[in-house]
């Protein structure tokens, strides 16, 4: 089982893994840098839009949502920028009118469960 031809088979195989693993991963310390440093400018801006577009309790609202699901809150930023954009939004987002949005991605999104309960029949059962 300890065959030599075989062991170096895999170690080579094993490299080749480890190679195209780390080739995919790897990226120059700049280029890092100047990721990491587009995504905080585009969530400061983010952030300044909203903070634009919302009134204070609105964002508070909002922060505490983004506490307990925070995809849910980036769905409702994106809905309200996005809003914002097109010019529909004319006023600033009250707390009112915040809930009534999220009212209507909720209905929008639920997801309904069925559950069905199958029964193993035994052999002894008469059917």
């Amino acid at each position: 089982m300890a065959d030599p031809e075989l062991e170096a088979i895999r170690q080579r195989r094993m490299q080749e893994l480890m190679a195209q693993r780390g080739a995919g991963n790897v990226q120059n310390p700049e280029q890092q840098k100047a990721q990491e440093e587009a995504k905080r400018e585009a969530e400061e801006q983010r952030q300044m839009i909203l903070a634009q577009i919302l009134t204070s309790e609105a964002r508070a609202r909002l922060a505490r949502i983004a506490l307990v699901k925070p995809e849910k809150a980036r769905g409702v930023e994106d809905v309200i920028i996005r809003a914002a954009k097109v010019g529909q939004i004319a006023e600033k987002v009250s707390e009112e009118r915040l809930i009534s949005l999220l009212e209507q991605i909720n209905t929008q999104t639920t997801k309904e469960t069925k559950v069905t309960i199958q029964r193993r029949q035994s052999v002894l059962d008469d059917d």
